[in-house]
């Protein structure tokens, strides 16, 4: 009998394995633990068996069950995961939207217009570097010379975001809180730019949104000048925007800088000529720049009397409305396929 059961757990397992459906194995189990099944006929011959011969050709019977079926339930769940992955590819449905011949979407102008200025700076020498969306007080206004109460803090329209100590967590108004984060972060010589999303109570016209998108500069270096900025800043418009376009430095005031300037770039729908999108002006505000206040160095513990340098932001939305020449920023929520579809 031991040498008839060990064949017959072979054949049995190899027509278990060779299974190709769950119906296959169905009947490849009918076939080896059925009633008619060799299996089943060994069983019956145990009745007439010597006592002692009886027990132990029924433990050998019950062990090469006992392996069948162990068989039996790995190729079942092999088959299972099999025939749901071919039940889901069947059912399976295609939610793309199609738009006339467009089937597939792609990066958003801001998206591209963001890639495309850390192209132009980090080609210049600059490093990328990025913070958190939401600040806490210090960093977002007094460690940029803005102590409490200051009335430069009227400039940014805040949003405070309730957690904490009453208006000590703001949802950031600029990207400057990054250079802070830097300098704290790393010595002199720094050359970085810290692009992402900003948010002011601002309404939203034409050239101004409430939640937007800057790129701001930051170079602390020994011996830097204003001619250093301007000469960036220039740099910067020709690169970017192309030749025909220029800057110019208007003097500002911002409590991190002195001096400060804004600065401006022809405006590319009128080419200078004065247009609604330009407050008929010939020029678009593009950001702000200066001098790193020493104020601000002290902050962070660089000495203002070895190291200087500069800094400048502006609005990459701006950026993308002067070289695309799109009339209203407005429309870059708007969700447009017209819109969208053309870059």
């Amino acid at each position: 009998m031991t040498d008839e059961l060990a064949s017959t757990v072979t054949d049995a397992i190899e027509a278990i394995r060779s299974a190709s459906s769950l119906e296959a194995l169905r009947q490849a189990e009918t076939a080896a633990l059925g009633k008619r099944s060799p299996l089943a006929a060994l069983s019956r011959q145990l009745g007439s068996m010597p006592a002692e011969q009886r027990k132990d050709s029924g433990a050998r019977l019950q062990e090469a069950r006992s392996r069948v079926s162990a068989e039996l339930d790995r190729r079942r769940a092999e088959l299972e995961i099999a025939e749901r992955s071919r039940r889901h590819e069947a059912e399976r449905m295609d939610l793309t939207e199609v738009i006339g011949e467009s089937s597939r979407g792609h990066v958003h102008l801001l998206s591209q217009t963001r890639d495309e200025l850390e192209d132009v700076f980090v080609g210049m020498g600059y490093r990328v570097a990025e913070g958190p969306e939401v600040e806490t007080d210090w960093y977002n206004f007094e460690a940029l010379n803005m102590p409490p109460a200051h009335p430069a803090r009227g400039m940014w329209d805040t949003l405070y975001v309730r957690w904490g100590e009453p208006e000590s967590t703001v949802m950031r108004t600029h990207t400057s809180p990054v250079q802070i984060r830097v300098m704290e972060a790393q010595s002199p010589p720094i050359y970085i730019v810290a692009p992402g999303r900003v948010y002011r109570r601002d309404t939203p016209d034409a050239r101004h949104l409430a939640t937007f998108h800057q790129i701001e500069g930051l170079v602390i270096d020994r011996g830097i000048t204003f001619g250093d900025l301007a000469g960036t800043i220039e740099t910067f418009t020709g690169s970017y925007f192309g030749p025909g376009i220029h800057s110019r430095l208007r003097p500002s005031y911002f409590p991190f800088t002195e001096p400060s300037a804004e600065f401006e770039v022809t405006c590319a729908i009128c080419k200078g000529d004065g247009c609604r999108t330009c407050s008929d002006t010939g020029w678009v505000e593009l950001g702000g720049c200066g001098m790193v206040h020493p104020n601000v160095l002290r902050a962070v513990g660089i000495d203002p009397e070895q190291w200087s340098g500069f800094a400048f932001g502006f609005g990459i939305d701006r950026c993308a409305q002067v070289r695309h020449e799109i009339a209203d920023m407005r429309v870059f929520l708007d969700n447009d396929i017209r819109l969208l579809s053309q870059f």
